[in-house]
């Protein structure tokens, strides 16, 4: 097969396919690092560490536990994705640093220690499709973190009278691999609060051109539906606001009428 030859299109979880996943979602890892370092700064309420002990669940493919050890923090990861599993502990050792990245669940885990804080970005929290798995996760992330340490979640919200299908796309290259990516969701459905999406990923590399998709669900949360949750685990405090910008000189309200936040959520 020639260089550039179409090679097909197909169902695939691009959970099991770890390099596209992280050349996709690569251009913000130094935003997000830093936005994590100076919230902990500005929330934490005590003295910043120059070494920080972290936690992230569902971790994918290590790229902010990749950078985050590059700055010096010491970090646990895990995910119930053996494929991203396997691809961060090849990244980690490859890059010189002890990898501690574990296959898990996201709503019942446990893992040694104790953290200052965690952290779980890109609205992976919504693939808890239940309020049960939801508060479980919340509870398990708490029972990791020390008195004052902080979780960060960020996610998208639905305005469920305005909420339409929505598309996203965008796109990155690592060395001669590309990959477009395309994500398009459907209305997300008040009653089930089930929104469906699927993912295009075309890749071009030395094999050729091939196209990959991917469906899964998320649950779906407005804001009001996003305090009754946060109320019914006691043991975290709401700190913070922001939005995808990651920029802590601007916060926001829950409220505010934004689709993206980021929440700042502090252990008592």
């Amino acid at each position: 097969m020639n260089p550039g030859q179409a090679t097909g299109e197909h169902e695939e979880e691009w959970y099991d396919l770890p390099l596209y996943y992280d050349i996709i979602f690569d251009q913000d890892t130094a935003r997000e690092t830093d936005f994590l370092e100076e919230v902990f700064r500005l929330h934490a309420g005590r003295d910043f560490r120059k070494q920080l002990d972290i936690l992230e669940p569902a971790c994918g493919s290590g790229r902010l536990m990749h950078r985050l050890m590059d700055m010096g923090h010491s970090v646990v990861g895990f995910d119930l994705s053996l494929q991203m599993v396997e691809f961060s502990r090849d990244r980690l050792s490859q890059a010189g640093h002890s990898p501690k990245v574990f296959a898990l669940p996201m709503e019942r885990f446990s893992i040694p220690g104790q953290f200052d804080m965690a952290f779980c970005l890109v609205s992976t929290f919504k693939y808890l499709l239940t309020e049960g798995d939801a508060r479980s996760h919340l509870r398990a992330v708490g029972s990791h973190l020390r008195s004052g340490g902080i979780y960060v979640i960020g996610l998208h919200l639905s305005d469920y009278p305005k909420s339409q299908q929505q598309r996203e796309c965008w796109s990155g290259s690592r060395g001669d691999v590309h990959v477009d990516c395309i994500i398009d969701s459907d209305a997300p459905d008040p009653r089930s609060r089930i929104e469906k999406l699927q993912s295009r990923l075309k890749i071009r590399d030395h094999a050729g051109i091939r196209t990959i998709n991917t469906s899964w669900d998320f649950r779906t949360y407005d804001a009001p539906q996003l305090k009754t949750l946060l109320e019914s685990v006691p043991s975290f405090t709401l700190e913070g606001c922001y939005d995808f910008c990651y920029d802590v000189n601007e916060p926001r309200e829950l409220d505010s009428p934004w689709e993206d936040v980021i929440l700042v959520l502090k252990k008592k």
